[in-house]
């Protein structure tokens, strides 16, 4: 017979009355250092992407007279530029990703003093949840959210109680703190 589940409130978020999983972990990222961050982790990909975007025509779409839908299905469905579409996720997610399982901390992270510590232990991500994190983070932004997704990621991070987590946190289970 296999032992009985542990009891509600357990494990992740410690539950009413159960201990804190940020007892003995540095403070919580100020909000402002933690959105300068990811501002920074932004460019760092943004900028190399768009250099290699010119050869597959990404700034095609805006110098065109004819910008409708059926303009920009047919040049997607041309391949290049949904080539490059699958570039950029890779860029994103994998950066994120790596950099976090590697140390926790992404170079805008390591500039603003930060890194990400699963909510349980403090430690560092494994690539598991690394990629996890960088999925949830990037892909709906990436793929039809631009705007609203990190929109949506912010207004999280700055009323979640009490450990400031966005989607991707709480799905990797994870918190951004001040590095030491």
């Amino acid at each position: 017979m296999p032992p009985p589940p542990p009891p509600y409130g357990s494990g992740y978020g410690g539950g009413y009355g159960g201990t804190d999983p940020l007892s003995g972990m540095p403070p919580l990222a100020e909000s402002g250092r933690r959105i300068l961050a990811r501002v920074i982790d932004w460019l760092i990909v943004a900028v190399p992407l768009a250099i290699i975007g010119i050869p597959f025509d990404i700034y095609e779409r805006a110098t065109r007279d004819g910008n409708d839908f059926g303009d920009t299905v047919n040049s997607l469905n041309g391949g290049s530029q949904l080539v490059f579409q699958l570039i950029t996720i890779v860029a994103y997610v994998a950066y994120d990703t790596v950099m976090t399982a590697k140390n926790g901390q992404t170079l805008g992270k390591k500039l603003m003093k930060l890194r990400v510590a699963m909510l349980n232990d403090g430690s560092t991500p494994p690539m598991s949840q690394s990629l996890l994190r960088a999925v949830v983070l990037w892909l709906p932004a990436l793929i039809c959210c631009a705007c609203l997704w990190p929109l949506l990621l912010l207004i999280l991070i700055l009323v979640d109680k009490p450990y400031k987590q966005g989607l991707h946190d709480k799905a990797a289970k994870t918190v951004v703190v001040t590095a030491q």
